[in-house]
């Protein structure tokens, strides 16, 4: 392994700009990509974080009778790249890590992240390599079995049962495919294999995607420990389009994007975690257009109230496990907006989505009451009035945006 100035050349941002634009954009324009103001080079403490990120064991755990899987995300990572590249002869262009976690290595100070993301560009031009890559990592999820586990009897649909949290596949346009591992605690792996994708970011401060193919050869034929004199290149894109401007909001948690208009409907929900995080919008003069399309494409693509509720309750226990206050906030933040931002539903429609905002929320605020209620001494009986009974405390009501009684 060479000092890192001299891997320079081999992994400079040109060089993965024409590499990309041979085949490894995932279904972007290579003028798109033309810009070297996408790219960056990570610093020591960057790559340090990075190595921390990658060394962390995280366990996928099982259902039913399965032992728990401990896995460090570099191994991981290695055997699923060997197993679709020898077993299943999947050609894998190069690995990310994206999301929160891609954020936490860049961001000067420690921030929090659940999900796990790492992105696999691969061809996935016919079913027959959707089903190799669920095979790839199906027989992964075999090698961290402990030992004296009989392998041989445990079908891969057991496996699926056991250690999947859930499995997308898109080819409607875009081609891609998603694998989830189960984490009860709801830092799930999340494993995505992409030949496709028009768009890959909803705000600028999660558009950052880090190239991990020099660190995972560096783990493969270094016999040295990294060091501020001995560390590979490792480079950095930001989908967003500019690198240091994106960096700036990280740093300054403040949120913006760009063609709101593609942003699905999932983009609402992030955006309010955001606000309840601190972030706050770039341009503020422009916060009611970008939420007014954000609310109209939420609706749409989840029109249906039952479609609304599974949705914001799989988002609630995705990013919210542990944080009830949090999660309480959220759900005011998320009430406003779309009280105040919604022009694409009839008026018993709105409210009916008013309505279940409200529900979630009372139900929050109750359970988390509740579970501080256990920790108190339980109330000595009292009696007066000929009848025994427990002084009950209540709370004032915190529902601020609507009526109580």
């Amino acid at each position: 392994m060479r000092h890192p100035s001299d891997q320079t050349a081999e992994a400079t941002p040109e060089r993965l700009r024409q590499r990309l634009e041979m085949g490894g954009n995932r279904g972007e324009k290579a003028g798109e990509m033309a810009d070297g103001q996408r790219f960056a080079v990570l610093s020591y403490e960057q790559v340090s974080k990075l190595d921390a990120v990658m060394e962390e064991v995280m366990p996928i755990h099982g259902r039913g009778n399965f032992p728990t899987l401990e896995v460090r995300l570099k191994d991981l990572v290695r055997v699923v790249r060997a197993k679709l590249e020898s077993e299943q002869s999947v050609a894998v262009r190069d690995i990310r890590l994206n999301g929160g976690a891609a954020s936490h290595v860049l961001a000067p100070e420690a921030s929090p992240y659940n999900d796990l993301d790492l992105i696999f560009a691969v061809d996935l031009s016919n079913q027959r390599n959707f089903d190799k890559v669920k095979t790839a990592v199906l027989d992964s999820l075999l090698d961290f079995l402990p030992e004296g586990v009989v392998k041989k009897r445990i079908s891969s649909c057991s496996l699926k049962e056991a250690y999947v949290h859930k499995m997308v596949k898109v080819t409607n346009g875009d081609r891609w495919s998603l694998i989830s591992l189960s984490n009860n605690r709801g830092r799930n792996i999340e494993l995505k294999f992409v030949d496709t994708m028009r768009r890959q970011f909803e705000f600028s401060v999660d558009s950052f995607q880090i190239i991990l193919d020099s660190l995972l050869l560096f783990y493969g034929c270094s016999q040295m420990s990294m060091s501020d004199n001995f560390y590979p290149t490792v480079v950095a894109e930001s989908v967003y389009g500019d690198f240091q401007e994106a960096l700036y909001h990280l740093h300054k948690k403040l949120i913006a994007t760009r063609n709101p208009e593609e942003i699905r409907g999932g983009g609402l929900l992030k955006y309010c975690n955001l606000l309840v995080r601190d972030y706050k919008p770039a341009r503020p003069d422009k916060i009611k257009h970008l939420e007014r399309y954000m609310c109209s494409r939420f609706f749409i693509d989840f029109g249906d109230i039952n479609q609304q509720r599974a949705k914001l309750e799989s988002y609630l226990a995705n990013h919210f496990m542990g944080e009830e206050q949090n999660k309480y906030e959220y759900l005011l933040v998320l009430h406003r907006v779309v009280d105040e931002s919604t022009v694409c539903l009839m008026g018993h429609e709105r409210r009916q989505s008013l309505a279940l905002i409200e529900e979630l929320a009372c139900r929050t605020y109750f359970l988390e009451h509740q579970a501080k209620d256990l920790f108190q001494p339980h109330p000595h009986i009292v009696f007066g009035g000929g009848f025994f009974f427990t002084p009950y405390a209540s709370y004032p009501c915190p529902c601020s945006w609507m009526p109580c009684t």
